[in-house]
C-alpha cells in the first residue's frame, strides 16, 4: 500500500478489525519510511452499479462522489465524518438491494436529500439548492418554507396538538 504522506511502498499493518456487519476490514498501517499512520479499508468487490446521468451518460457508481457531495453540503456544520460515511453506507446498501444494476442520478440525489433532511436541515437546503438547480431566490425560499412548515407540523405532533 502506498503511503499517502511520503509515497513509500514500505509499510506494515499495525491493527486489523472487521468493519460494520462484516462488510469491510479496517486496517491501520504505519509507513516504515516516515512512520506516519493511515487507515485503509478492504471491501468485497461487487457487481458494479451504473449511474444514468441526466444527459443519458452512464458511469460506475462512485461512493466517493456521494461522500464528496455530503461533505460539501455539511461543510462547517456539526456533522461528523463517521455519520456521513454511515449515510453513504446506507444509501449504497439501499441501492444494492435493487434488482436493476442501473440507477438514475435522480434516485441517488433523492436518497441523499432524504437523509440530509433528517441529519441537518441547513445541509439539506445547501444540497437541494445545487441538486435541484434553483433558478432564482424564489425557488430557494419555497424550499425553506416547505422545511419550516414541516418543522411546524413535527413540533405540533410532538406536543400533541395535532
Amino acid at each position: 500500500m502506498k503511503c499517502p504522506y511520503c509515497g513509500s511502498l514500505e509499510e506494515k499493518v499495525v491493527d486489523s478489525r472487521e468493519g460494520k456487519e462484516g462488510e469491510a476490514i479496517r486496517r491501520r498501517r504505519q509507513c516504515l519510511v516516515c512512520s506516519r499512520r493511515f487507515t485503509t479499508y478492504e471491501r468485497i468487490e461487487e457487481i458494479h452499479m451504473m449511474v444514468v446521468k441526466k444527459d443519458g451518460r452512464r458511469e460506475p457508481f462512485d461512493r466517493q462522489k456521494v461522500l464528496g457531495g455530503l461533505l460539501k453540503a455539511t461543510q462547517k456544520r456539526p456533522v461528523s465524518l463517521a455519520e456521513l460515511e454511515k449515510v453513504v453506507d446506507e444509501i449504497e446498501a439501499r441501492l444494492s438491494e435493487k434488482v436493476e444494476r442501473e440507477i438514475t442520478s435522480k434516485e441517488i440525489g433523492e436518497l441523499v436529500m432524504e437523509r440530509l433532511h433528517e441529519i441537518d436541515e441547513v445541509a439539506y437546503v445547501r444540497f437541494a439548492s445545487v441538486y435541484r438547480q434553483f433558478k432564482d431566490v424564489s425557488e430557494f425560499v419555497e424550499e425553506v418554507k416547505g422545511l419550516l412548515s414541516g418543522a411546524t407540523k413535527r413540533s405540533k405532533r410532538a406536543s400533541g396538538e395535532v
